[in-house]
């Protein structure tokens, strides 16, 4: 199996091909074209009960496609995001990582999808308290509104509410002001979540929440 990323960082989508054999596992929106030959099955995302624990808390997709090659030759898969944004793929060799809500595009059948509680300090720091954690083996496949970038953090670091993308399940969010009361509030910056712990995050550019407030302005 071959993923390639193309369109970084604005408008990135996926071309996956399928060796004879071979399955992918995407969001059931995320597939934009796919050759004609390709078999997909839409299957429950984990089960009844928690594929609606998922939809409803962890903003993924009840059901999840399964695009399984099943002739002799290399097919091709192409899928996309609803926003516009980076996309980048982690490999996973038997641990786990932490994604952000509503970033989980597609991995290999070998991924395995959680929800876990984030906990109250992460709702604060604009992260939802819901976490998708994602484990087993195999590539996943996961998005941003804006561009992905990579920090390798050894000790603390902060980020900017909305920005934090995916981060090792052993990191710990602490939401705090940015400043003291009086800097934050007028500011404009408000809340900031303090990683803390040793690893690699990723971090969008950009934030919905952003882009909201920025089009609620200019329409009154």
């Amino acid at each position: 199996m071959k993923i390639t990323i193309e369109g970084k960082p604005v408008f990135a989508h996926v071309i996956v091909e399928l060796e004879p054999g071979e399955t992918f596992v995407a969001e059931s929106d995320a597939m934009s074209s796919m050759s004609a030959e390709l078999d997909m099955t839409a299957k429950l995302n984990g089960g009844f009960f928690k594929g609606l624990a998922r939809k409803f808390l962890g903003k993924e997709s009840l059901f999840i496609n399964h695009f399984s090659n099943l002739t002799s030759e290399p097919l091709t898969l192409h899928l996309s995001q609803p926003t516009p944004g980076d996309i980048e793929v982690k490999e996973l060799n038997g641990e786990s990582y932490c994604i952000q809500q509503g970033s989980y595009i597609a991995s290999e059948p070998g991924v395995k999808l959680g929800l876990q509680w984030a906990g109250f300090g992460s709702f604060i720091g604009g992260e939802g308290l819901f976490k998708l954690v994602v484990s087993g083996y195999g590539k996943v496949v996961f998005g941003a509104y804006g561009g992905i970038v990579e920090k390798e953090i050894n000790g603390e670091y902060i980020v900017d509410s909305g920005h934090l993308v995916a981060y090792g399940p052993d990191m710990k969010l602490k939401p705090q002001l940015a400043g003291g009361i009086f800097s934050s509030i007028f500011g404009g910056e408000g809340f900031v979540t303090r990683v803390e712990g040793n690893g690699k995050i990723y971090m969008q550019t950009r934030n919905m929440s952003g882009l909201a407030s920025w089009v609620n302005r200019h329409l009154r």
